[in-house]
């Protein structure tokens, strides 16, 4: 596109800045609130399981919300319209919670407790345990909604939840550093390698299970042992 030379510029006024600003905040708000639902259905659950019973399969628990930079650079790589409307239909990571368990089966565990709760309504999943992506990465995601009350009534906000073992975490934390530094262009050897360290991940998670569910056996045939 070819701008003539006697175009007139065009201006922007503090005041409109300052409303463009407050609307993208107040859009953001809402994904926060959102998370902060989530994140305390599964602190419900962490507390529960740690006062009622003698395992918590909950790790750890981080959360995010995109940055107004992050969601705008997400529109321009889907090529989506930038209206609000637009992004509530097309982008649903906007907020985010990882759930980090001990074991493979506490991934599933957890996402029926969480995803069987009356104000849950269940998007999508996407079950990359089971079938995991080319690379070897592995999570098990969900896409969920979760009501949020305000002053000016209900909204549903969808929050993208992922459950992975400690082992999961540590691969796509390392992975996701090492596509950042070679920036996505990562060496043919190092993507071998890091489908090798997936593998590998992987084996630790079936033999820890296994060990795992080994001795909740072993308890459970003692009289008297916790299960």
């Amino acid at each position: 596109m070819t701008i003539p030379l006697d175009a007139e510029p065009v201006y922007v006024s503090i005041a409109e800045l300052h409303a463009a600003r407050d609307q993208i905040q107040r859009f953001l708000l809402e994904y926060r609130f959102g998370m902060q639902e989530i994140e305390t259905k599964i602190s419900i659950l962490r507390d529960e399981f740690l006062n009622m019973h003698d395992y918590n399969p909950i790790e750890h628990v981080t959360s995010r919300v995109k940055s107004p930079d992050s969601l705008v650079e997400k529109v321009a790589r889907k090529g989506i319209d930038p209206g609000f409307e637009s992004i509530r239909e097309h982008i649903t990571d906007v907020a985010g919670v990882r759930v980090t368990c001990s074991f493979t089966a506490d991934a599933y565990r957890l996402f029926d407790l969480l995803t069987r709760q009356d104000d849950i309504t269940v998007r999508a999943v996407k079950d990359y345990i089971a079938e995991p992506k080319p690379n070897g990465y592995k999570s098990l995601h969900a896409i969920v909604e979760v009501p949020v009350f305000l002053s000016t009534g209900t909204v549903q906000v969808p929050v993208e939840v992922q459950f992975r073992t400690i082992a999961m975490d540590f691969w796509a934390s390392l992975e996701h550093k090492i596509h950042y530094k070679y920036a996505g262009s990562v060496p043919d050897h190092l993507v071998g390698s890091l489908k090798d360290a997936a593998d590998t991940a992987a084996a630790l998670d079936e033999r820890m299970e296994r060990l795992h569910r080994e001795l909740r056996d072993h308890r459970t045939a003692e009289p008297g042992m916790p299960v």
